[in-house]
C-alpha cells in the first residue's frame, strides 16, 4: 500500500493550488494557521525526549510554551485549569493565565482491555501521583489529574512496563480504538474484533507518518453495536456478507462539537484481517486530503460532506487501497439498545458483571479495591465501557461480586439516573470548559433517584462544561450544554442550554438523531434538578402510550411542555 505522503508533494499551481484549504495531496503544504506551523517544524512525537531529558528535571518553568500547548497533548498531557478562575474568564484570559502547573494525563485503553496488573498499576500511581484522583471517559481511557511534569517519567515507565502507554492520547493525531467492552465473550458477536485492535495499535500509534493529522481521529472497531459508531471519525460494525460471512461495515465522517454530524456507510464489506489495511488508508486518506488551513474545518466529517461518500470510497478504493472493496449489507442492530449493566452470561458460561460509577468519577483507591474483588471472585481482567461504565469478566460467583462493589463506589443494579448519566470533565480541571459538571452530574442523580423513585423512567441525560459535546451532548435525550445563563434576578449564573430527543441508532427501528434545539431553553445550574424532573414528569403525562419514545415525544410536543 503506498503511504503517499513519504513522496515529493504534488507541483503547485499558483498560489490558490498552493495554499487552498491545505490539502497535502493537492501540493498545499504552506503552514496555514499556528497549530499547522509548529507540527511542521517537529514531528510532536519528539517532544518525549525533552520531557524526560529537561522538564522533569528542570521543572515546570522551562517548558516551551509551544511544547507545552500543542506537543504534549501527543503524549497525554494537558495542562489542567488554574483553580478559581471562573467560567466567565474561560474565553478572555490568555492561556498562561489559565495554565495550572498540573497536567491532566490521559491513559489509552485500547478497545477497554485492562489486566489486574494494568488496572492495579493505574490505580497505585493515581495514588502516589495524581492525589487520588481517576475518572473514566466516554472513550475508554482513564484519565489522572494534578500530575507534575516531575513525575511524567516514572508514570511512562510503570505505564509500559505493563503493556499500557499515553502515547497519542491527544492531539492531532489516532485517538485510542473503541471497541465493545465484551468483546470474545459475548455469545451474540459473531466475530471478535480485538485482533484487529491489537493489530492498529502495533502497527500505527506512535508511527511518526501518521502523528501530523489535520485534527483529532477518532476510530472504533466493534461487532456489537454496543459502541457509538455514528459520531466517529472512522467506524466498523459487525455485518454478515451473504456469501462471505461475518466481517465488519465500515463508516465514515462523523463527529460533534459545534457542528455536528453523524457517519455514514461506506456500503462496503470488510473481512476482519483486512480492518486493519483499510483503516490505515482511510487515515493516510485524511491526512493527505483532510483541510488544514482553518483548524474548525479540520475534522474528517468536513472532507466526508464536502465529497459525499462515493467519492470518498473510490478514491479510497483507487489511490490508497488500489484495489475495490465488495459492496456489503447494513449490519443488523438488536431490539433494544445493549447495556452491559448487571450480571449477564459469557459464552463460556461463567458471567461478567457491568457496573456505573457516578458520571465516571472514580479514584485510585476505588480502582485498587475492584482490582481486589475481580481477583477474589475468580476474574483477571476487566473492561471499561464508551458509556463511563465498567465490567468484571469471568465472575465465579456474581451474586457475591454485586453485594461487594458498592464498596468500590460501583453499583451493579444502577437506577435509570445513575446507569444514564454522563459528565465531561468540566471547570474542576477543563480549560475550555464553563461550568462545573462532575459534582452537577452527582446532585442531579442523587435528587432524581429520590424525586422520581419508582417511576419507568429510560432517559439518558449527557452533561458538558463547554460547546465542544465530549460528553455527546445532541445524542442524549437530554443533553445540557455548559454556559453562563440570566438567572431570574438579572445575575450571571452557571447554567445550560438544553438539547431535547438526541440519540443514535443502537436498535433496530432507532435513527441517529440531534436533539431539539429551543430559543432560550435554558436552566441555571442549581434549577437543573427541577428542570429535568418537571420534563421527565410532562413525559410520563403527555406520552401517547408506554411505547412512545421520548425522543418521538420530544418531536410532537408543544413548547410549553419543554420548558
Amino acid at each position: 500500500m503506498t503511504d503517499r505522503a513519504s513522496a515529493s508533494p504534488a507541483p503547485r499551481t499558483g498560489r490558490e493550488g498552493a495554499r487552498g484549504e491545505g490539502q497535502w495531496a493537492l501540493g498545499q503544504r504552506d503552514p496555514l494557521n499556528g497549530n499547522e506551523a509548529i507540527k511542521q517544524e517537529e514531528d510532536p512525537l519528539r517532544v518525549r525526549e525533552r520531557i524526560e531529558r529537561i522538564y522533569a528535571r528542570e521543572g515546570f518553568a522551562s517548558i516551551d510554551p509551544d511544547d507545552l500547548r500543542s506537543r504534549f497533548r501527543w503524549w497525554g498531557l494537558y495542562t489542567q485549569r488554574r483553580a478559581g478562575i471562573d467560567g466567565g474568564r474561560t474565553a478572555v484570559l490568555a492561556p498562561e493565565e489559565l495554565d495550572d502547573e498540573h497536567f491532566m494525563l490521559r491513559v489509552r485503553v485500547d478497545g477497554g482491555r485492562l489486566g489486574l496488573d494494568q488496572l492495579r498499576t493505574v490505580a497505585d500511581l493515581s495514588v502516589r501521583h495524581a492525589r487520588g484522583t481517576a475518572d473514566l471517559t466516554d472513550r475508554q481511557n482513564i484519565q489522572l489529574h494534578w500530575v507534575r511534569i516531575e513525575d511524567v517519567p516514572e508514570i511512562w515507565r510503570r505505564l509500559e512496563a505493563v503493556g499500557l502507554s499515553t502515547t497519542e492520547a491527544c492531539g492531532d493525531c489516532p485517538r485510542v480504538v473503541v471497541g465493545s467492552p465484551v468483546a470474545g465473550v459475548s455469545p451474540d458477536e459473531l466475530l471478535d474484533a480485538t485482533p484487529a485492535i491489537e493489530e492498529i495499535t502495533a502497527r500505527y500509534i506512535g508511527d511518526p507518518s501518521l502523528s501530523n493529522l489535520p485534527r483529532k481521529y477518532k476510530t472504533a472497531v466493534s461487532w456489537l453495536p454496543d459502541v457509538p459508531y455514528e459520531i466517529n471519525d472512522l467506524a466498523f460494525l459487525g455485518s454478515v456478507h451473504p456469501e462471505r460471512g461475518p466481517g465488519f461495515d465500515p463508516w465514515v465522517g462523523g463527529g460533534l462539537s459545534t457542528s455536528p454530524r453523524l457517519a455514514e456507510r461506506l456500503g462496503a464489506w470488510v473481512p476482519l484481517d483486512d480492518v486493519p489495511d483499510v483503516w490505515v488508508a482511510v487515515t493516510r486518506l485524511f491526512r493527505d486530503y483532510g483541510y488544514r488551513r482553518l483548524r474548525n474545518r479540520a475534522r474528517l466529517k468536513y472532507l466526508v460532506a464536502d465529497w459525499g461518500v462515493d467519492r470518498f470510497r473510490k478514491v479510497l478504493e483507487d489511490e490508497y487501497l488500489h484495489r475495490p472493496l465488495l459492496d456489503g449489507p447494513a449490519p443488523p442492530l438488536p431490539s433494544a439498545p445493549i447495556d452491559h449493566m448487571g450480571v449477564h452470561r459469557q459464552r463460556d458460561g461463567r458471567h461478567l458483571v457491568g457496573a456505573a460509577p457516578v458520571a465516571g468519577r472514580v479514584s485510585g483507591t476505588a480502582l485498587a479495591r475492584l482490582a481486589d474483588l475481580a481477583e477474589a471472585h475468580g476474574s483477571d481482567r476487566v473492561r471499561i465501557t464508551p458509556y463511563q461504565k465498567v465490567l468484571v469478566l469471568d465472575v465465579s460467583d456474581a451474586d457475591s461480586l454485586v453485594r461487594q462493589l458498592p464498596g468500590a463506589g460501583l453499583e451493579a443494579g444502577p437506577s435509570p439516573w445513575r446507569r444514564n448519566t454522563m459528565a465531561c470533565t468540566g471547570i474542576e480541571y477543563c480549560k475550555l470548559a464553563i461550568v462545573e459538571t462532575k459534582e452537577r452530574a452527582a446532585t442531579l442523580v442523587a435528587e432524581l433517584e429520590r424525586r422520581l423513585a419508582g417511576e419507568r423512567l429510560d432517559l439518558t441525560v449527557n452533561i458538558n462544561g463547554c460547546p465542544n459535546a465530549c460528553a455527546r451532548t445532541q445524542v442524549a435525550d437530554i443533553g445540557l450544554k455548559g454556559q453562563l445563563v440570566t438567572d431570574a434576578a438579572g445575575a450571571q449564573r452557571e447554567g445550560f442550554q438544553v438539547h431535547l430527543g438526541g440519540g443514535l441508532a443502537l436498535a433496530d427501528g432507532e435513527e441517529g438523531r440531534f436533539g431539539r434545539k429551543l430559543r432560550g431553553l435554558k436552566t441555571t445550574a442549581d434549577e437543573l434538578p427541577d428542570y429535568v424532573e418537571r420534563v421527565a414528569r410532562a413525559y410520563l403525562v403527555g406520552r401517547e402510550d408506554e411505547d412512545e419514545t421520548f425522543a418521538q415525544w420530544v418531536a410532537r410536543a408543544q413548547e410549553d411542555a419543554l420548558k
